[in-house]
């Protein structure tokens, strides 16, 4: 999710969950090749499995970009047909390109001629008026014709004219059954389903039917979902960290990342979800808001936060926030 999915998120996330595949935001093409590229693609080791998400439509670029990428030790390069934002289809790539599935063939093929991890595509149901079975049919197939086995597949259709990126998230009805009918007409595919997934519960019943399922806001706004993600997907009966303990073992990250020249804020807005649904919640939020955005913050805020969540924070401490 551009914006979101920055590699302090995912180190965030992986402190939750050992197992799932963790993605970048998307980048594109051009910004791999001709951008900061250490700042675009420096990750920390401990986020495998991650897979970096890229957008673009000129078959050549991508393939350029896919192989830095896998140079830089990613475990799977993900082209991004999905997007329906005004800025991605200026750029002519994301959603607008089901209109072209031979073009995404072409560009699937060059990236798999230039690495060897996978190749997969995110995509939608449909697009526009090209929103028919038959549409993502021959959508799929032409591009699986390609070398890519792999569809993560948003089971909204994207009106490109008329909604905006949120309403794209929202008015389009959901269509779970198209989806399944589309791993059924595919055994030999690997479909993983995307869309208003919020919780196990629903992903375990999906999972019964596709292959995978992937959660993006679900994910970012209430991120301690995952915390069940190794026991009830992989069957890893591991413990895992608490909330608490995910943010002691956040602290010191931060800490390395501040002395970096980085800022508090950098990490804490992606944590802002962790005690959702909690009593303390709301004041951990607002103290991390409050005090987590200035140029000298410390990692005494997040500290100070935490003590407000896990209920240590003294009367005083509570009542100045």
């Amino acid at each position: 999710m551009m914006d979101w999915t920055d590699r302090h998120c995912r180190y965030f996330h992986r402190l939750i969950t050992r197992h799932a595949r963790l993605y970048t935001e998307m980048i594109t093409a051009e910004a791999v090749l001709r951008g900061k590229r250490e700042m675009l693609l420096a990750f920390s080791r401990q986020e495998h499995p991650v897979a970096l998400q890229l957008g673009g439509s000129a078959p050549e670029r991508l393939a350029e970009a896919a192989s830095i990428g896998e140079s830089y030790g990613y475990d799977e390069i993900n082209l991004n047909v999905g997007c329906p934002s005004d800025r991605v289809q200026g750029g002519h790539f994301g959603a607008c390109l089901m209109a072209d599935p031979d073009l995404v063939g072409r560009c699937v093929a060059a990236m798999r001629a230039r690495v060897r991890i996978p190749v997969t595509v995110k995509c939608r149901i449909g697009i526009d008026q090209q929103d028919s079975e038959a549409d993502l049919e021959r959508f799929i197939t032409t591009v699986a014709a390609a070398g890519s086995t792999t569809f993560i597949v948003h089971a909204r259709k994207a009106w490109l004219q008329g909604l905006s990126p949120k309403e794209n998230r929202e008015i389009p009805p959901l269509d779970y059954d198209r989806v399944y009918r589309l791993k059924l007409a595919h055994p030999e595919l690997t479909i993983v389903i995307n869309g208003g997934i919020e919780t196990m519960a629903e992903a375990e019943q999906h999972l019964q039917r596709v292959d995978g399922v992937m959660l993006g806001r679900a994910a970012y706004q209430t991120p301690y979902v995952l915390a069940e993600v190794d026991r009830r997907l992989f069957g890893d009966e591991a413990s895992r960290p608490s909330r608490g303990e995910t943010l002691e073992l956040l602290i010191g990250y931060a800490h390395g990342h501040l002395q970096r020249g980085g800022r508090l804020n950098n990490v804490t807005r992606h944590v802002l979800g962790l005690y959702h649904g909690l009593p303390r919640a709301r004041a951990f939020r607002r103290h991390l808001s409050r005090h987590a955005t200035g140029s000298g913050a410390t990692v005494d805020v997040l500290r100070a936060a935490l003590d407000i969540a896990e209920g240590r924070a003294t009367v005083h401490a509570m009542a100045a926030e």
